[in-house]
């Protein structure tokens, strides 16, 4: 269905392993396109860049200058008005209420997606944290993050969150004193609250209030049952519990996003506490695999709101494109503006060591701007016509690199490729370069014409 571009899919009676239909309905495809991911964003395809712009500002705000320069950035200031949560005491989330032994995750529907996965796998948590020493109350605090939460019991799940995620520095903040740190796991988010877990925001902008900003308006949040830790009220289902400070449990293999298993590797265990939710709740889920899958299809409208933050560092870049099929990520392609020598070398430099997020980015092709980085066909032709191997590819060892990269000779530790496929200029060549064949104006406006009126004359 999401490779059809269809639609949304429920279905409402899922089979659990016991062979009895669950309670539960699942819901999937959500953002199987990328005009539904904007929309879960609160805007339209048209509006990406504004709001790309947007998050930029974010990371390297201005005064306002005068009333005229602050009605222009209106974004920016009802963002500042919308953060402050609204506190709810009887939450759609609260229905149902099951804590300790009440408590069974074999009732929400959870999915074993790939024959060699270790078992249920729940693909779209946002999980909720906060550091040591702050208030439950202080939401500014909060961490939202989507992390893998691999099922092992009626009321356990392992949590895979990376060490340089804001849900595991939070951990390691409550394990440094020797205690269990309180979580909750939304399923079922709202839209805006899910993405904004995903999106790379600054660290000083919490994504429960930038989600409120988004909706345009003030999230609504409940205390939670078990734990020191407010929640989103309007949630489907919401797992609350304790993560031990140091006891963690084998988590994997699972299929992952570069179409290959990833091995077993130990993280922390959450202790379940409670479990609440709707009456009749949705339990949204995906998959995660080779491309395209839903974390793709984000990927792509995330590529475009990181546009102007990349800009903001590096002006000459025009456009950027980081291919679904590359796993998103570890490969990119860059047009600029080129107006000197080496400027390409110089770009692929500042994306590998100025933006954290190019640090697994193996390879980067910087071609000109008169080249549609998204169009494999431009690509090849500047590659073919633009770039010789033994001069404009650049070679770099033992960089940092995704540890789920099993080309890499270690783990953790790759190469890099970046490629000048731009036209060459002053003392990178001493050659003539060839003059790029394009239409007469006169003659494509001709055409133009002519085309329309065949098209329009034709008798039916």
């Amino acid at each position: 269905m999401l490779e059809t571009g269809g639609p949304v899919l429920r279905f409402d009676r899922p089979i659990l392993d016991s062979g009895e239909a669950a309670e539960m309905a699942v819901v999937v495809n959500l953002f199987g396109s990328t005009e539904r991911v904007a929309a879960g964003l609160g805007i339209g395809l048209d509006k990406l860049d504004d709001l790309g712009a947007f998050l930029a500002s974010l990371r390297t705000p201005t005064p306002p200058d005068g009333l005229r320069d602050a009605l222009s950035r209106w974004p920016m200031l009802k963002a500042a008005l919308t953060t402050r949560p609204k506190i709810t005491k009887h939450p759609p989330a609260h229905q149902v209420v099951r804590e300790g032994a009440q408590v069974d995750l074999g009732q929400i529907p959870v999915q074993t997606h790939w024959p060699g996965d270790a078992g249920p796998l729940i693909t779209w948590p946002v999980v909720l944290t906060r550091p040591h020493g702050t208030a439950a109350g202080d939401v500014g605090q909060y961490n939202a993050g989507v992390y893998r939460a691999q099922v092992i019991g009626r009321d356990k799940v392992i949590l895979r969150w990376l060490p340089q995620r804001g849900g595991s520095a939070h951990h390691r903040s409550w394990a440094r004193h020797g205690e269990k740190a309180p979580v909750a796991i939304v399923l079922g988010a709202d839209p805006a609250t899910l993405l904004s877990a995903a999106l790379p925001l600054p660290e000083t902008i919490s994504e429960l209030t930038f989600a409120g900003a988004l909706a345009g308006t003030r999230p609504r949040l409940a205390p939670a049952k078990t734990v020191p830790l407010l929640v989103p009220a309007e949630a489907e289902i919401i797992l609350e519990g304790w993560v031990s400070p140091t006891g963690t449990a084998p988590e994997g293999p699972f299929g992952d996003h570069t179409g290959y298993y990833n091995p077993a590797e130990p993280f922390p265990v959450m202790q379940i506490t409670a479990m609440t939710h709707r009456q009749g709740p949705l339990y949204l889920s995906t998959y995660t695999g080779r491309p395209p899958d839903e974390p793709a299809i984000i990927g792509e409208v995330f590529n475009r709101l990181a546009l102007p933050t990349i800009r903001a560092q590096i002006p000459e870049i025009r456009d950027l494109w980081l291919p679904p099929a590359a796993c998103s990520y570890r490969m990119a392609v860059v047009s600029i503006d080129k107006q000197y020598p080496g400027q390409a070398r110089r770009v692929m430099m500042a994306l590998w060591g100025m933006l954290p997020q190019f640090s697994y980015t193996k390879m980067i092709v910087v071609v000109d701007d008169d080249i549609d980085p998204a169009n494999w066909d431009d690509i090849a032709w500047a590659l073919a016509t633009r770039m010789d191997p033994a001069r404009d590819v650049m070679l770099l060892e033992n960089t940092p690199m995704d540890y789920l990269d099993f080309a890499s000779p270690r783990p953790g530790l790759a190469g890099k490729m970046g490629i000048d496929a731009t036209t060459k200029i002053e003392s990178e060549t001493t050659r003539a370069w060839g003059e790029v064949m394009e239409t007469a104006p006169e003659d494509a406006a001709f055409a133009a014409d002519l085309l329309s009126r065949l098209f329009t004359e034709r008798p039916s």
